[in-house]
Protein backbone atom coordinates (compact mmCIF):
# COMPACT_ATOMS: atom_id res chain seq x y z
CA UNK A 1 0.00 0.00 0.00
CA UNK A 2 3.26 2.48 0.58
CA UNK A 3 3.68 2.20 -3.06
CA UNK A 4 0.28 3.37 -3.87
CA UNK A 5 0.01 5.81 -1.51
CA UNK A 6 3.56 8.08 -2.74
CA UNK A 7 2.41 7.19 -6.27
CA UNK A 8 -0.72 9.11 -6.29
CA UNK A 9 0.91 12.34 -5.49
CA UNK A 10 -0.58 15.86 -5.02
CA UNK A 11 -3.96 15.61 -6.43
CA UNK A 12 -6.24 14.00 -3.93
CA UNK A 13 -4.87 10.48 -3.69
CA UNK A 14 -7.80 8.09 -3.84
CA UNK A 15 -9.67 10.53 -6.27
CA UNK A 16 -7.05 10.36 -8.93
CA UNK A 17 -6.52 6.49 -8.72
CA UNK A 18 -10.36 6.43 -9.33
CA UNK A 19 -10.04 8.72 -12.07
CA UNK A 20 -7.43 6.95 -13.69
CA UNK A 21 -8.90 3.30 -13.17
CA UNK A 22 -12.16 4.86 -14.78
CA UNK A 23 -10.11 6.72 -17.76
CA UNK A 24 -8.19 2.85 -18.32
CA UNK A 25 -11.21 0.66 -18.08
CA UNK A 26 -13.32 2.95 -20.08
CA UNK A 27 -10.35 3.35 -23.15
CA UNK A 28 -10.21 -0.65 -22.78
CA UNK A 29 -13.84 -1.25 -22.62
CA UNK A 30 -14.74 0.10 -25.77
CA UNK A 31 -11.71 -0.80 -28.04
CA UNK A 32 -11.82 -4.41 -26.43
CA UNK A 33 -15.38 -4.29 -28.44
CA UNK A 34 -14.20 -2.54 -31.04
CA UNK A 35 -14.97 1.49 -32.10
CA UNK A 36 -15.47 3.51 -34.48
CA UNK A 37 -12.05 5.94 -34.80
CA UNK A 38 -12.66 9.19 -33.72
CA UNK A 39 -9.78 11.85 -33.62
CA UNK A 40 -11.03 13.98 -31.08
CA UNK A 41 -11.43 10.63 -28.56
CA UNK A 42 -8.06 9.64 -30.08
CA UNK A 43 -6.18 13.04 -29.58
CA UNK A 44 -8.30 15.19 -26.71
CA UNK A 45 -8.26 12.56 -24.35
CA UNK A 46 -4.46 11.94 -23.91
CA UNK A 47 -3.72 15.83 -23.99
CA UNK A 48 -6.37 16.63 -21.51
CA UNK A 49 -4.45 14.17 -19.49
CA UNK A 50 -1.19 15.88 -20.30
CA UNK A 51 -2.14 18.70 -19.30
CA UNK A 52 -3.69 17.74 -15.82
CA UNK A 53 -1.13 15.65 -15.14
CA UNK A 54 1.16 18.43 -15.98
CA UNK A 55 -0.35 21.42 -13.97
CA UNK A 56 -0.66 18.34 -10.97
CA UNK A 57 3.23 18.07 -11.39
CA UNK A 58 4.17 21.92 -11.14
CA UNK A 59 1.99 22.20 -8.07
CA UNK A 60 5.09 20.54 -5.65
CA UNK A 61 8.70 20.84 -6.20
CA UNK A 62 10.25 17.79 -7.70
CA UNK A 63 13.49 16.53 -6.97
CA UNK A 64 16.16 15.76 -9.47
CA UNK A 65 15.52 11.64 -8.78
CA UNK A 66 11.57 12.43 -8.88
CA UNK A 67 12.17 14.37 -12.52
CA UNK A 68 14.32 11.50 -13.98
CA UNK A 69 11.88 8.94 -12.77
CA UNK A 70 9.07 10.72 -14.82
CA UNK A 71 11.23 11.38 -17.74
CA UNK A 72 12.33 7.75 -17.85
CA UNK A 73 8.52 6.33 -17.07
CA UNK A 74 7.08 8.78 -19.74
CA UNK A 75 9.31 7.39 -22.25
CA UNK A 76 8.63 3.94 -21.22
CA UNK A 77 4.59 5.06 -21.14
CA UNK A 78 4.92 6.68 -24.79
CA UNK A 79 7.22 3.61 -26.31
CA UNK A 80 4.68 0.84 -24.84
CA UNK A 81 1.39 3.17 -26.20
CA UNK A 82 3.17 3.19 -29.84
CA UNK A 83 3.69 -0.92 -29.28
CA UNK A 84 -0.13 -0.93 -28.39
CA UNK A 85 -1.32 0.92 -31.29
CA UNK A 86 1.14 -0.86 -33.55
CA UNK A 87 -1.02 -3.97 -32.44
CA UNK A 88 -4.32 -2.52 -32.41
CA UNK A 89 -6.27 -3.69 -35.42
CA UNK A 90 -7.56 -0.70 -37.44
CA UNK A 91 -10.57 -1.90 -40.31
CA UNK A 92 -13.36 -0.26 -42.35
CA UNK A 93 -16.60 -1.07 -41.27
CA UNK A 94 -19.80 0.08 -43.33
CA UNK A 95 -17.26 3.26 -44.73
CA UNK A 96 -15.82 4.23 -41.72
CA UNK A 97 -12.93 3.15 -40.07
CA UNK A 98 -12.82 0.97 -37.09
CA UNK A 99 -10.51 -0.10 -34.31
CA UNK A 100 -9.93 -2.99 -31.68
CA UNK A 101 -7.86 -3.78 -29.08
CA UNK A 102 -5.91 -7.60 -29.95
CA UNK A 103 -5.02 -10.03 -27.05
CA UNK A 104 -1.33 -8.28 -27.72
CA UNK A 105 -2.90 -4.82 -26.59
CA UNK A 106 -3.63 -5.76 -23.16
CA UNK A 107 -0.71 -7.04 -22.69
CA UNK A 108 0.84 -3.89 -23.59
CA UNK A 109 -1.37 -2.70 -21.27
CA UNK A 110 -0.32 -4.86 -18.27
CA UNK A 111 3.19 -4.12 -18.97
CA UNK A 112 2.36 -0.12 -18.96
CA UNK A 113 1.09 -0.63 -15.57
CA UNK A 114 3.78 -3.09 -14.59
CA UNK A 115 6.24 -0.58 -15.60
CA UNK A 116 4.51 2.26 -13.65
CA UNK A 117 4.72 0.62 -10.58
CA UNK A 118 7.47 -1.28 -10.58
CA UNK A 119 9.23 2.12 -11.50
CA UNK A 120 7.98 3.75 -8.28
CA UNK A 121 8.97 1.11 -6.46
CA UNK A 122 12.79 1.47 -7.36
CA UNK A 123 12.43 4.77 -6.86
CA UNK A 124 11.46 4.58 -3.54
CA UNK A 125 14.11 1.96 -2.67
CA UNK A 126 16.95 4.19 -4.51
CA UNK A 127 15.89 7.72 -3.10
CA UNK A 128 13.73 7.17 -0.27
CA UNK A 129 13.90 10.68 0.53
CA UNK A 130 12.47 12.10 -3.03
CA UNK A 131 9.38 14.13 -3.06
CA UNK A 132 7.46 11.70 -5.65
CA UNK A 133 5.34 13.97 -7.08
CA UNK A 134 3.59 10.92 -9.11
CA UNK A 135 2.90 11.96 -12.63
CA UNK A 136 0.56 9.06 -13.53
CA UNK A 137 -1.99 11.40 -14.93
CA UNK A 138 0.87 12.73 -17.04
CA UNK A 139 2.66 9.21 -18.14
CA UNK A 140 -0.77 7.91 -18.94
CA UNK A 141 -1.70 10.69 -21.42
CA UNK A 142 1.51 10.55 -23.13
CA UNK A 143 1.36 6.58 -23.67
CA UNK A 144 -2.29 6.91 -25.06
CA UNK A 145 -1.29 9.94 -27.24
CA UNK A 146 1.09 7.90 -28.84
CA UNK A 147 -0.80 4.84 -29.43
CA UNK A 148 -3.69 7.59 -30.83
CA UNK A 149 -1.19 8.58 -33.06
CA UNK A 150 0.06 4.89 -34.35
CA UNK A 151 -3.84 4.46 -34.65
CA UNK A 152 -4.62 7.06 -36.72
CA UNK A 153 -1.62 7.02 -39.04
CA UNK A 154 -2.86 3.30 -39.75
CA UNK A 155 -6.20 4.78 -39.97
CA UNK A 156 -5.42 7.39 -42.64
CA UNK A 157 -4.17 4.54 -44.85
CA UNK A 158 -7.53 2.48 -44.55
CA UNK A 159 -10.54 2.54 -47.23
CA UNK A 160 -12.98 4.12 -44.41
CA UNK A 161 -13.27 7.38 -43.30
CA UNK A 162 -12.64 8.95 -40.31
CA UNK A 163 -14.70 10.48 -38.08
CA UNK A 164 -13.46 13.37 -36.19
CA UNK A 165 -16.27 12.92 -33.36
CA UNK A 166 -19.52 10.45 -33.49
CA UNK A 167 -22.83 12.30 -33.97
CA UNK A 168 -24.89 12.40 -31.30
CA UNK A 169 -28.92 12.14 -30.97
CA UNK A 170 -29.29 11.19 -34.43
CA UNK A 171 -26.97 13.97 -35.79
CA UNK A 172 -24.55 13.03 -38.22
CA UNK A 173 -20.65 11.99 -37.43
CA UNK A 174 -18.48 15.02 -37.51
CA UNK A 175 -16.30 14.61 -39.95
CA UNK A 176 -12.18 16.68 -40.62
CA UNK A 177 -10.95 18.27 -43.45
CA UNK A 178 -7.71 18.02 -42.31
CA UNK A 179 -7.98 14.27 -41.57
CA UNK A 180 -9.91 13.26 -44.92
CA UNK A 181 -6.82 15.44 -46.91
CA UNK A 182 -4.34 13.01 -45.74
CA UNK A 183 -6.53 10.06 -46.07
CA UNK A 184 -6.43 11.70 -50.07
CA UNK A 185 -2.98 12.07 -49.72
CA UNK A 186 -2.30 8.30 -48.53
CA UNK A 187 -4.41 6.97 -51.14
CA UNK A 188 -3.05 9.34 -54.01
CA UNK A 189 0.66 8.21 -52.50
CA UNK A 190 -0.90 4.43 -52.36
CA UNK A 191 -2.07 4.82 -55.91
CA UNK A 192 1.26 6.09 -57.39
CA UNK A 193 3.07 3.17 -56.12
CA UNK A 194 2.26 0.75 -57.72
CA UNK A 195 3.24 -0.89 -60.59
Amino acid sequence: MTCLAWEVGPMSGPVEIVLIIAVIAYVLGRRLLGEPVQGKRLLLLPAVLLGAGLLDLTKVAQSPASIWFLIATTVLSAVLGLLRGASTRVFEKDGVVHLRYTVMTLVLWAANIAVKFGAGAVLGTVAPNADRGNGMMFTLGAGLLAEGLVVLSKAVRSEGRIMWAKGRNGQPHRMSPRLDAMQQQAQTWRNNSRP
